[in-house]
């Protein structure tokens, strides 16, 4: 299934990383260990932020999605199931219409 992630992170705790020169390390270590299909770095509510795309086989692993981004910059991640085109299609929402409408 894929997830799409929205990270939130506080200037205060990137700031700090920044100056002492540990942020690129930091988001390779997170993004090597999360393997992303997709990320893009973004503003989110005024902070910086993270839109990921992530194949999550097994709902046990969501921590394992958020605890290096709290852990490490202190932020607040969002998970919301996205769907492709195809996936869509699968649906049946014809089907699904029809029994519910």
């Amino acid at each position: 299934m894929r997830i799409l992630l929205n990270v939130s992170i506080p200037h205060e705790q990137f700031n700090a990383s920044v100056r002492d020169g540990t942020v690129a390390t930091k988001l390779e270590r997170i993004l090597d260990e999360i393997k992303p299909e997709a990320t893009y770095f973004t503003e989110l509510h005024g902070r910086r932020g993270a839109v990921l795309i992530v194949d999550l086989a097994d709902p046990s692993k969501v921590p394992s999605l958020a605890e290096p981004w709290f852990l490490t910059f202190n932020a607040d991640v969002e998970f919301r199931v996205v769907m492709t085109p195809d996936d869509l299609q699968k649906a049946a929402l014809d089907q699904i219409g029809k029994q519910w409408g």
